[in-house]
């Protein structure tokens, strides 16, 4: 197995499923599966999932709404997306912790890097909600921080499509796949994988990021060995 401890991207829209909005209980159920595929194969994993498929801060903003507000319910959507895949990963018998930024005692434990790296070591999966706990941080941001804090060897994230394309897949039949890319060359070439401040942490830190199709059954375990079926992005 390549990478031990993972750090997995999520988005909240992917928990819709095939619904215009909130949370689809086949969606949850497929990633406890994939995530218990790779608990089984003794990897150590951490999860960030966004909040965009119950509400997105940014375009609030853009209606008039208050950023600031704004971010602060987007973060409390990622505890409830949080919430709702600690319950399927248990049901899954996979002890799980939900850590927030945001100080939640009766629902989650406060994030404290020490004890998410312990929970890890003890073979729970660690769920970071609550995003940074700052405002105009993205949960993209958010990811590669915890990753960085964890020192998880990658971070993992989860797409409709199997990696880094030049174009929209689903929208330019033509758009060309890449295998490989370092740093610079997503600079260069302008992809939009993540965002930038995220994207820039990863590099200072020299943490790769690895994109593929999480949709498709049993991928999350071949990408653990086999790291081609998506994209790798590193220095």
């Amino acid at each position: 197995m390549k990478y031990k401890r993972i750090l997995l991207k999520l988005s909240g829209e992917s928990l819709m499923g095939s619904q215009e909005f909130g949370i689809e209980q086949n969606a949850l159920v497929h990633y406890a599966e994939e995530i218990k595929s790779a608990i089984d194969m003794g990897a150590e994993v951490a999860i960030v999932i966004g909040g965009g498929n119950i509400f997105r801060g940014i375009e609030a903003s853009a209606h008039g709404f208050d950023r600031v507000q704004g971010d602060y319910m987007g973060m409390l959507a990622t505890l409830i997306n949080g919430l709702a895949l600690q319950s399927a990963l248990e049901k899954a018998n996979i002890p799980t912790r939900l850590l927030s930024a945001i100080e939640m005692k009766a629902i989650s434990e406060p994030f404290i890097r020490r004890r998410a790296v312990r929970h890890l070591e003890k073979g729970r999966v660690v769920i970071f909600g609550g995003g940074t706990g700052n405002p105009y941080f993205t949960t993209d941001t958010a990811a590669s921080l915890r990753a960085i804090e964890i020192e998880a060897d990658v971070i993992i994230k989860g797409t409709r499509v199997d990696g880094i394309y030049s174009a929209d897949p689903e929208k330019d039949k033509n758009a060309i796949r890449y295998d490989k890319l370092t740093f610079d060359e997503v600079y260069s070439k302008n992809l939009q994988i993540m965002d930038m401040t995220a994207f820039t942490l990863c590099k200072e830190n020299n943490l790769p990021i690895l994109v593929f199709n999480i949709n498709k059954k049993g991928n999350l375990k071949k990408l653990l060995v086999d790291s081609s079926i998506g994209t790798l992005v590193e220095a």
